[in-house]
C-alpha cells in the first residue's frame, strides 16, 4: 500500500512538473523524455522504500569451550 502512495506522489510530481515545462514552452518530445526517467526514478526510489525487511533468522553462537 505505501508503494501505491509513494508512486501516485510521483505521478502528481510528473504531472505537475510537466504541465509547468509546457507552459514555458518546452518542446513536448523532451517533456516527455524527461516525464519517463522521473517515473523510472520513483518506481526504483518507491521500491527501494517500502522493500520489507525481514529479520534474519535465529542463529546459536556456541564457542569452542561451551557446551550444548
Amino acid at each position: 500500500m505505501r508503494f501505491f502512495a509513494y508512486i501516485f506522489g510521483t505521478l502528481i510530481l510528473i504531472g505537475g512538473l510537466a504541465w509547468g515545462a509546457i507552459e514555458l514552452g518546452a518542446p513536448q518530445l523532451w517533456v516527455t523524455i524527461g516525464s519517463l526517467i522521473l517515473l523510472g526514478t520513483g518506481i526504483i526510489a518507491g521500491a527501494s522504500r517500502t522493500r520489507i525487511h525481514r529479520p534474519a533468522g535465529d542463529v546459536t553462537v556456541v564457542r569452542a569451550d561451551d557446551e550444548l
